[in-house]
């Protein structure tokens, strides 16, 4: 156990990385992704099985009294800086993370169940709200089509990531936060258009679809709070690993690309751009480990760390993979060339969880700082 406040990574940390990339290098190379996004099954459910069922890491954030692992979100945010790096079509973040957590916070047997099945990895489960909800958002704000009659919700939710890959949906409908399993009659989950097809949204529509209570009140509310709250702090840590991917990336290109018989590298103006990327990668790190810290110990405030960390990293990410692609000149334009994979999961990142401008305006609220007057 680390001490509070240490955000340096430990050993056993450094021994997941060590673990994960290995994986990730034999089983999820970019032409792999590349043609999975382009088929009709963009999830990796045999990279989801050598994580989760092989490797245990679906549950990480589980104690091992309830089927998990014991283990904290700062080693959780080690496997998603790794998936980052390697924009990895798993339903990591969703399932292992947002699903989990929520589940955690719910008590009861049915939750107690479910909780174990998503620990063991053979299980994939979803939140089942629009991807883009911040944590302060109340759920109903974000449900305000779905509803529970006689046992049964009804409705639909647009923009649920990864819904396709779960095996169970948890839903909030009339002030409770409820159970479905996808393959039962009445539950219909359609793709919808994404930017991003490692992470794909899609529309949920519920028609009598059979559903058991998890939690209600208070107690459903903070669940899903707390779901999302560590999601888009452990967010930082998969945009960490994709601008880090992006940078060494950029840097390894422009080092073997010439011109005039130089290596564009030696370009002044380019060591200038690459120099402040690289800046605003180390401070994206200080955010992401110190929401990772806060989640895992309780130390300074996670509501806090989330905001802080969310409002730096998202456009952070989105910049790295801007100047991977402009920096890689031609090439960096094509399909071939994965770099656009992680500019769209960039870009699908930065309005997920809530907006940079939403964290923003959350982290001043929390620190009683008030907006500018105006005129």
């Amino acid at each position: 156990m680390t001490s509070q406040g240490d955000l340096l990574y430990t050993e056993e940390e450094e021994a997941v990385r060590s673990a994960v990339r290995s994986l990730l290098a034999d089983h999820c190379d970019p032409a792999a992704v590349l043609a999975r996004t382009e088929s009709e099954q963009p999830h990796d459910r045999e990279l989801w099985k050598a994580l989760a069922d092989g490797m245990g890491l679906a549950g990480l954030l589980v104690p091992e009294d309830r089927g998990g692992q014991g283990a904290s979100h700062r080693e959780a945010a080690v496997v998603l800086e790794e998936l980052g790096r390697a924009v990895a079509p798993v339903p990591y973040l969703t399932s292992a993370v947002i699903a989990t957590e929520t589940l955690l916070a719910c008590a009861g047997d049915a939750a107690a169940e479910l909780l174990a099945a998503l620990a063991s990895g053979r299980t994939v489960g979803a939140l089942a709200v629009p991807f883009a909800t911040a944590p302060e958002a109340a759920p109903e704000a974000a449900h305000p089509r779905v509803r529970f009659d006689r046992g049964a919700l009804h409705g639909e939710v647009r923009g649920v990531a990864d819904a396709a890959a779960a095996d169970v949906l948890l839903v909030p409908a009339d002030g409770g936060l409820f159970a479905v399993d996808t393959g039962r009659d009445g539950v219909t989950v359609t793709p919808q258009t994404s930017l991003d097809r490692t992470r794909p949204l899609a529309v949920v529509t519920l028609d009598a679809a059979p559903a058991r209570l998890l939690a209600e009140g208070a107690e459903a509310d903070a669940a899903i709070r707390l779901g999302l709250r560590s999601g888009a702090g452990l967010l930082a840590s998969e945009q960490l690993g994709l601008a880090e991917w992006c940078l060494t990336e950029t840097v390894r290109y422009t080092k073997e690309r010439h011109q005039f018989n130089r290596p564009v590298g030696s370009f002044q103006a380019l060591k200038h751009r690459l120099a402040r990327l690289w800046l605003d990668v180390v401070n994206t790190r200080a955010v992401a480990r110190h929401a990772a810290d806060a989640l895992a110990t309780g130390s300074d405030e996670p509501n806090l760390a989330t905001a802080l960390a969310q409002a730096h990293a998202a456009p952070v990410a989105v910049r790295a993979a801007e100047e991977a692609v402009q920096l890689h000149g031609g090439i960096g334009m094509t399909w071939e060339h994965p770099v656009h994979l992680y500019l769209k999961r960039a870009k699908a990142d930065s309005i997920a969880l809530g907006t940079a401008g939403r964290h923003r305006e959350n982290l001043a609220d929390l620190i009683d700082l008030p907006a500018p007057a105006t005129p």
